[in-house]
């Protein structure tokens, strides 16, 4: 389905920011937009949208065993990983594959095999657009959690990120805790390395995810659950073999995707929407699924788990 914005700003360079305030765009409805990979329009936006469009990765800081990288917001988070590939920086392979712009990744604290992006992060800095004035967050101000930031809650919408700094190893060392990686590259016979790591990564992504060419979708569409332990430890004993990671503060993260699959959604569909049969994190739309359609699997696969376990899982895609 196709969708309007009343009116669509490309933003070239950081001063831009703030012209922009200065001309009231940011007082009325407004939505910024990264790479648009994990939201969802339902409808046309009667709003303005701001699409930051500036590049450039600049090297601040370097030593025999780190480098400091400042990078724009608007490139793509595939032109950071190979210039990581390229120069044999370490810590961000892991999150080889996932889409959208750079800007995004703090926003969400984008994850995948492990890796948090927080965990390279040295600082964000922006334009706040309520004050109109530059902003420059040290990673402990961003207040990163799961999937989780300080610019999700109370910065939401009062701010544009213009650029992320990373600090990077180069000194070679992996993240191989995931199971699912580990095993590809046992099977392989590989020793680790960057370029055998980020291609095993990219083998399992594919393997779970569609070729979004041939089929519609935004990635993972939920975000695995933090449950107390108590709760875990009861599930437990009804569900032995239900899958779990430590979280922070005596939380324990549950596996979205065994839960739904668990409550039979696993390549079940309605009309052109459903749950992808490799992979059920994933909802995709198979031709000419409405928003209404994958709001309705949507809320049918939250209302089934929740059914099941007494946990809920909530969309990770931002829905308009």
């Amino acid at each position: 389905m196709d969708v309007l914005c009343s009116r669509f700003i490309e933003v070239e360079h950081p001063d831009e920011v703030s012209e922009l305030v200065t001309e009231d765009v940011f007082q009325s409805s407004f939505f910024i937009l990264g790479g648009g990979s994990n939201i969802l329009f339902t409808k046309d936006f009667t709003g303005v949208v701001v699409h930051p469009a500036f590049k450039g990765i600049e090297i601040l800081e370097e030593s025999q065993n780190e480098i400091v990288i400042k990078v724009a917001a608007g490139e793509e988070w595939e032109t950071l990983q190979q210039y990581c590939l390229e120069r044999q920086l370490y810590g961000l392979e892991n999150l080889i594959g996932i889409p959208g712009n750079v800007g995004s990744a703090p926003v969400q604290n984008i994850g995948a095999y492990g890796t948090e992006v927080k965990d390279c992060i040295e600082s964000v800095e922006g334009w706040r657009l309520d004050t109109n004035a530059p902003f420059r967050f040290p990673n402990a101000e961003c207040r990163f959690g799961y999937r989780d930031s300080v610019f999700k809650n109370e910065l939401k919408n009062k701010c544009l990120i213009t650029h992320v700094t990373f600090r990077l190893s180069k000194i070679e060392h992996y993240n191989l805790k995931y199971k699912a990686l580990a095993d590809e590259l046992q099977n392989r016979q590989w020793s680790p390395s960057l370029k055998n790591v980020t291609d095993c990564i990219l083998h399992v992504r594919n393997s779970k995810l569609p070729d979004i060419t041939r089929i519609g979708c935004a990635g993972s569409f939920f975000k695995n659950p933090l449950i107390p332990q108590q709760q875990y430890e009861q599930l437990k004993q009804e569900f032995p073999d239900l899958v779990s990671y430590p979280a922070p503060d005596g939380m324990v993260k549950l596996a979205a995707g065994q839960l739904i699959e668990k409550a039979g959604w696993k390549g079940r569909r309605m009309g052109d929407a459903g749950v992808y049969d490799k992979q059920a994190l994933v909802i995709v739309n198979y031709g000419g699924a409405t928003p209404e359609e994958i709001l309705s699997v949507c809320d049918a696969v939250i209302q089934d788990v929740e059914a099941m376990f007494h946990v809920h899982i909530a969309p990770e895609v931002n829905i308009l």
